[in-house]
């Protein structure tokens, strides 16, 4: 018998039908006599929908009563969840994250875990009741209604796990698993069976789409066993535990030691360039001190050699959807920062390279730039870590970076169609 937390995302519980499906595959695992739990997210557009609302009704609106809108959607989705179980004989009920409680910080729209009160939990499961919880809420000290952020239900689902002392956390989604790159750019991407914990914390950080980045680094700090799985499979699908998805795991667990695990790619990336900042102490400061302040993360920079006239060009890249913030920021700030113009781009793409077996080889940024250059592709911003390199490039040769970048690292499948 296992304990098992299984997370189905808003494609997964967008109407009663997918509902109902969702209901048949926890009933057969609980009744192979597993221990399940359930993480639910709203259903697909439903919180944007209530978002909506909140922005409709004042611009200016309290970020408390916020919280209490948009979690309303996971509510929703938990107690269908419960009912389409009992439907079928499956004992079950709905724990609201107000009732176990998860504690979490009074950041309000982005609220924090600090953690989750397993006792109730403990009895319904050992009572061979299913629990469903929903995911992205939680408790402020305050006994305010709180939420996570955006994509916080897998974080939700890994938090709960930990807690839970979990054998692993099941993620249901739209994809079957983790590959080396986009499908639907290279068509003979390759199936991960398995990805390490760091090596999938910077693809979810550089453009891949399929863990929350949050989520990705608890369950690192907790060790926390994640699989990711397809929730579009037949009712006769074999167990999730012999479904072919991808686990995401230590180092130590990783059988294959291959040199790059994949490519992302990113293009929600916005370029801005100061020309002409005075080369002096503290002239960086003064430009990325506002903008942390601001909220705003800045990725890649670059500072270019100093001109003889004293000055030097600063080039950032920022989140698409934080340029207008970071102009605001920047032009407040001119007078004190001393630039004498101010460039931004937004048709750029992040394009990035992961795997831990950079620590151990050499070359792999020069394959990187050689394969790039031989095809014309021009680098504006090189960023790196341990295990990743990043390039900013022009927006138009995004796919074609990612393909070559995916045969040049033998990353192919050799029997795709």
């Amino acid at each position: 018998m296992a304990r098992i937390v299984m997370k189905f995302g808003g494609t997964s519980m967008a109407g009663i039908e997918r509902i109902r499906s969702v209901a048949a595959r926890v009933k057969r695992e609980r009744d192979a006599g597993n221990e399940v739990a359930v993480v639910v997210s709203a259903m697909a557009g439903e919180t944007d929908r209530l978002v909506g609302f909140c922005r409709e009704a004042s611009a200016l609106y309290d970020p408390r009563e916020y919280d209490v809108v948009v979690s309303a959607g996971e509510q929703i989705t938990a107690g269908l969840l419960a009912i389409a179980l009992q439907a079928i004989g499956c004992p079950a009920r709905s724990w609201l994250g107000w009732q176990l409680p998860v504690r979490t910080s009074d950041a309000h729209a982005r609220a924090r875990i600090d953690g989750i009160d397993t006792a109730a939990l403990d009895a319904a499961l050992a009572a061979g009741e299913v629990a469903v919880v929903p995911g992205f809420q939680g408790l402020a000290e305050a006994g305010r209604v709180t939420t996570l952020g955006r994509g916080g239900s897998d974080t939700s689902a890994v938090a709960l796990a930990a807690a839970m002392r979990a054998d692993r956390c099941d993620i249901y989604t739209d994809v079957d698993g983790v590959y080396t790159t986009d499908p639907r750019i290279v068509p003979r991407a390759r199936k991960l069976a398995r990805v390490t914990y760091e090596e999938m914390l910077e693809l979810a950080s550089v453009g891949a789409k399929v863990l929350q980045t949050r989520s990705v680094g608890l369950a690192m700090k907790e060790r926390v066993r994640v699989q990711v799985l397809s929730s579009f499979v037949g009712p006769d699908a074999p167990m999730a535990d012999t479904l072919p998805g991808t686990m995401i795991v230590g180092e130590e667990d990783r059988m294959e030691q291959q040199l790059i695990t994949g490519i992302a790619h990113d293009k929600n990336e916005a370029k801005i360039t100061l020309t002409d900042v005075p080369d002096r102490p503290g002239a960086v400061a003064a430009i990325f001190a506002p903008l942390a302040d601001a909220g705003i993360n800045v990725d890649m920079i670059v500072q270019n050699v100093a001109h003889s006239t004293g000055s030097t060009d600063v080039t950032f890249t920022v989140p698409a959807a934080d340029l207008p913030r970071s102009l605001d920021v920047l032009a407040t700030g001119q007078g004190r920062i001393g630039y004498a113009c101010l460039v931004h781009d937004t048709r750029v793409a992040k394009v990035s390279v992961v795997g831990v077996g950079m620590r151990s080889h050499a070359g792999v940024a020069a394959t990187m730039f050689t394969t790039l250059g031989e095809r014309g592709i021009n680098v504006q911003a090189i960023t790196t870590s341990e295990i990743k390199v990043s390039v900013l490039i022009e927006e138009d040769y995004t796919e074609l970076a990612v393909r070559v970048l995916h045969t040049a690292y033998g990353l192919d499948a050799v029997d795709a169609n």
